[in-house]
C-alpha cells in the first residue's frame, strides 16, 4: 500500500481539519515514523480526536498503524533503489554511512565538554535498554582501557534505584536512538532530580531524553523498520570512541603502560 496515494485518494472526503493533518503528513513522511501525536497536534494545531478520526478514514486503527505503514513505504523504497547492487555492497555501504553521517553531526566542543563531565565525575554510569543497554556494556569495557570505571545499567527498575541515590557530583550516560525510550527517559528523569549530570547519545536533539541532558551526543541512523541494527550500534559506538579517545588525551594517560597492565591480569586466563 502506497500511503501518499491513498490520502490522496482519500483527501475529497477528508474534513478540513483532516486535510491539515494530510498536508502535512505528505510533506513530512520521511519524518512520521519519528513523530507523536503530539508533534503532529503542534505541527497541526488539531486534536488527539481529528488525528485518530484521520487515521481511520485511512482505515487505520489509529497513528501507531498509520506510521508502520510510512515506514514500510519507505523501507521498500530503499530496497527497491539497492535493488542492483550485492547485500554484501549494502551492509558495507550502511557501517560505513553510519560513521561518516555521525561525524557530520559531532560538535568537537560537546565532546570536549563531555570528556570533562567523565573526568570530573565522582561516580559513571551508563543507562539504556535493548539495543541501546548492549552498548552500554560495551562503553564501560572500552572506558576501562583508560582507566575508567563506568558501571553500565540496562536493567529498568534497578536504573532507578540507582538514580534514586546520585548526587551532584555524579554522572549518567544514556543511550536512545530515538531519544523517546520511556524506561530510559525515566530513569534519568530521576538522575536529574537528583542533580546529577546528564550526557545523552541520541539521534534527536528535540527528543524529551535530549532536552532533559546538560550535553547531547548526536548519533545519525533511524531505526524505526530495523531496530537493533549493526548500524545504529556502529553509530552509537564511534560516539563511545571518540569520548574514550578525549578523555585519554586530555587527561595525558599512558595508554601503553594501562593496558600492559590490563593484560597481566588476564594473561593467564588464556588456554595453552
Amino acid at each position: 500500500m502506497n500511503i501518499a496515494y491513498l490520502i490522496k485518494e482519500k483527501y475529497p472526503s477528508l474534513t478540513k481539519s483532516e486535510k491539515k493533518i494530510a498536508d502535512y503528513i505528505l510533506k513530512n513522511l520521511k519524518n512520521i515514523p519519528y513523530s507523536t501525536m503530539s508533534d503532529l497536534k503542534d505541527a497541526t494545531n488539531v486534536g488527539d480526536a481529528t488525528i485518530i478520526r484521520f487515521c481511520q478514514k485511512l482505515d487505520f486503527n489509529g497513528f501507531s498503524d498509520l506510521k508502520i505503514e510510512v515506514a514500510k513505504d519507505e523501507y521498500s523504497k530503499k530496497e527497491e533503489l539497492s535493488s542492483q547492487e550485492t547485500y554484501f555492497d549494502i551492509n558495507a555501504d550502511n557501517l560505513k554511512n553510519s560513521i561518516s553521517r555521525t561525524r557530520e553531526l559531532i560538535i568537537e566542543d560537546n565532546i570536549i565538554n563531555a570528556v570533562d563531565f567523565i573526568s570530573k565525575a565522582s561516580k559513571v554510569y551508563i543507562f539504556g535498554v535493548g539495543s541501546s543497554g548492549n552498548t552500554c556494556a560495551e562503553f564501560a569495557s572500552m572506558l576501562l582501557r583508560v582507566g575508567v570505571i563506568a558501571e553500565p545499567v540496562t536493567d529498568p527498575h534497578f536504573q532507578a534505584q540507582v538514580a534514586s541515590l546520585l548526587s551532584k557530583d555524579d554522572l549518567v550516560i544514556g543511550f536512545s536512538l530515538s531519544g523517546k525510550t520511556k524506561d530510559t527517559f525515566d530513569s534519568l528523569n530521576i538522575a536529574k532530580q537528583n542533580n546529577a549530570k546528564i550526557i545523552s547519545i541520541t539521534n534527536y536533539l528535540t527528543s524529551p531524553i535530549a532536552e532533559m541532558s546538560d550535553i547531547v551526543l548526536q548519533t545519525a541512523v533511524e531505526e524505526f523498520l530495523n531496530g537493533g541494527s549493526l548500524a545504529g550500534k556502529i553509530s552509537q559506538l564511534y560516539v563511545s570512541e571518540l569520548l574514550v579517545t578525549g578523555y585519554e588525551k586530555v587527561n595525558e594517560i599512558d595508554s601503553l603502560k594501562l593496558r600492559e597492565k590490563v593484560l597481566r591480569s588476564i594473561i593467564d586466563k588464556t588456554i595453552d
